[in-house]
């Protein structure tokens, strides 16, 4: 029997076929109220927060909180076409080692694409029915600079929006908060809370803040004020695995589970939230899908900063080197026993000490969890994924525990051997001399200050934007880096990692 085109027609008899799927058997479509409005429909939010809502709305009888997808980006049309041809249901694939599970989504409502018609999507962020507009635009959509942290105010693209005469046109997210958040100022509503979902830590806080000085910017005191002391911006920690879908996740879901899904989401079992609760115009219970809700601010920061600087970090640590070496895969990188134990010493040694000790939560268990989680072959994480955005992520993920250790005076060759292995990744040529695409918003900027500084940090360590005087200045970073980038760039990953393992 062929396989079943996922759509509102053919769900029920997807969902009787016998094969163990889940899926909505709630009311969709106009019998809902879209309390959400997610900018960012991608992999992570369709396998996390996607899933939250779709679970409060089977299993809690949740109406007013359905999502409605925002793409911004010419390549968004992609996910527009796909996911309107299936009546914006699609598949998460769940594997492990106990076998693959498939479950029909259907909390996504309606999509918007902002190219199409800019207009609608302020309107729709402007509704009342929006509580929240939710964010997964990775660490480049909010035009953060990392070493003054302070909007990239002179970015083309913020200018563009600052520009009263574009209103009616935005190109950034903080565009188009800003102009639904003062039509709903001038409507006398509350203002949505704006809900980051993005792997940053304090990402609720950075949030706010650029949205602060944006509409500061602009020029209306009144809108940057209301902004300021009505509009709440959570912290959140989130944790899911999801690898980039392929034509063989497509394949196998189609064979193995009678399912047509033009882009489904393959992802791990595992899955975490914690979050702040803030809201400034009321929220879904998401505690009872399992989120974690906290009051204090405090406490989501350790969380994030377990996850950031241990399972963030490690993947760093997998991805560049990795790539270099010539892997394919997080899980085949893993396998390597050399990789395996640096990876493990890497969390133990120098970056366990750093952080905070949180009641209940095992240190030692949480990092065994991860390297299950990094070893899973099942999952088919590709590392150009891991990889992808390091602009935006090795300030966050690798360097802070860098700059901690130079201030405890701690050990941290394993983390500069990290940082070494991303400064000769930005060249775009493996060990072998295979060229690989660098997937990053600021690769012309890096691949210059690689090429002028060759094996001299220096260069690249220059770009304020990325990093501050805290490492430029360190005479020992400067020296274990430049040594690290020197051993690699002599004999190679595979051959220079020995020396980082005890």
């Amino acid at each position: 029997m062929p396989p079943l085109k996922l759509n509102n027609a053919n769900l029920s008899r997807i969902l009787n076929a016998g094969k163990n799927i889940k899926g909505p058997t709630y009311k969709r479509n106009a019998a809902v109220k879209e309390g959400i409005v997610h900018v960012g429909v991608g992999g992570f939010h369709r396998a996390h927060l996607a899933v939250y809502v779709d679970q409060l709305m089977q299993k809690h009888g949740v109406t007013d909180y359905a999502i409605c997808g925002v793409g911004l980006q010419p390549w968004d049309s992609k996910m527009r076409d796909i996911l309107k041809s299936q009546d914006h249901l699609y598949t998460v694939i769940e594997r492990s080692a106990k076998g693959s599970f498939a479950h029909v989504v259907g909390a996504i409502n309606s999509f918007l694409y902002a190219p199409d018609d800019r207009e609608a999507v302020v309107a729709k962020m402007a509704h009342p029915d929006t509580h929240i507009v939710s964010l997964t635009i990775t660490e480049s959509g909010y035009y953060y600079n990392e070493n003054t942290h302070q909007l990239q105010a002179q970015h083309p693209d913020i200018q563009f929006d600052l520009d009263p005469a574009n209103s009616d046109k935005p190109r950034t997210t903080f565009g188009f908060l800003y102009n639904a958040l003062a039509r709903r100022y001038r409507s006398g509503l509350n203002p949505f809370t704006v809900m980051s979902c993005d792997n940053m830590q304090k990402n609720g806080a950075i949030t706010r803040h650029m949205l602060e000085s944006f509409a500061r910017l602009r020029g209306d005191q009144d809108i940057a004020k209301y902004i300021a002391h009505e509009a709440h911006f959570p912290n959140a920690m989130v944790d899911r695995i999801t690898p980039q879908t392929s034509e063989a996740d497509k394949t196998a879901l189609a064979e193995n589970f009678g399912i047509e899904d033009a882009w489904p989401v393959v992802t791990e079992p595992f899955m975490q939230w914690v979050i702040e609760d803030h809201f400034s115009d009321g929220r879904p219970p998401f505690e009872k899908a399992g989120a974690q809700m906290v009051k204090d601010t405090h406490e989501v920061e350790q969380f994030e900063k377990h996850k950031l600087r241990l399972l963030n970090g490690s993947h760093s640590a997998i991805g560049y080197p990795g790539q270099l070496a010539g892997f394919k895969y997080v899980h085949e990188v893993m396998e390597n026993p050399v990789f395996h134990k640096f990876v493990w010493q890497m969390m133990q040694e120098e970056v366990k000490p750093l952080l905070p000790q949180i009641k209940g939560v095992d240190i030692d268990e949480y990092s065994k969890t991860l390297i299950e989680r990094f070893s899973n072959p099942t999952i088919m994480d590709q590392l150009p994924r891991i990889c992808l955005g390091a602009s935006g992520k090795i300030p966050q993920f690798i360097m802070p525990s860098i700059a901690e250790a130079i201030w405890n005076t701690g050990p941290f060759r394993r983390l500069c051997f990290v940082a070494a292995a991303w400064f000769r990744y930005v060249n775009g040529i493996d060990d072998s001399g295979n060229k690989f695409a660098v997937d990053d918003p600021m690769v012309d900027t890096l691949q210059a200050k690689a090429k002028a500084g060759g094996l001299n940090p220096s260069e690249l360590l220059s770009i304020k934007e990325l990093f501050g005087d805290d490492l430029r200045k360190d005479e020992r970073f400067l020296k274990e880096v430049s040594k690290a980038m020197e051993l690699i760039a002599q004999d190679g990953i595979l051959k220079t990692l020995p020396k980082y393992v005890d």
